[in-house]
């Protein structure tokens, strides 16, 4: 099975999906030359899908900015951890920044709190069974 990538990586491939789709709506106007009504219509729903991805890569971007930037210990690179879990972006090694979650089975639950809490309490039970 494929690894998926780093976060910030997997947003910006929806968002550049989204201007290709944007470009694939506005093409279909083309066939409605003869109505330039149909053809404003397509026109405008295709530059919808254009203007969210600029949002998107906007928002990647001031997120990108103040993410922690840590050396990956596989392939010796740099790369940007998002949340608690992430993925290298060059190796797709799994990342963690908690001390509780290193040598744990990686789970991209771990970035949200009531699942990490879950998955902790979980570890621990484990743990004290052991």
């Amino acid at each position: 099975m494929r690894k998926p990538g780093n976060k910030i990586m997997r947003i910006r491939g929806w968002a550049l999906a989204m201007v290709f789709i944007g470009m694939a709506v506005m093409y279909l106007g083309i066939f409605f030359r003869e109505t330039p009504w149909a053809m404003l219509i397509f026109l405008i729903l295709g530059t919808i899908p254009i203007l969210i991805s600029f949002v998107i890569y906007f928002w990647v971007g001031m997120i990108s900015a103040r993410t922690v930037t840590v050396q990956c210990p596989n392939c010796e690179k740099y790369t940007k951890i998002l949340g608690r879990v992430d993925y290298c972006q060059h190796c797709k090694e799994p990342l963690t920044l908690d001390k509780e979650l290193e040598g744990e089975e990686f789970s991209l639950d771990y970035n949200v709190k009531h699942r990490r809490e879950k998955k902790i309490a979980e570890l621990k039970e484990d743990q004290k069974e052991k």
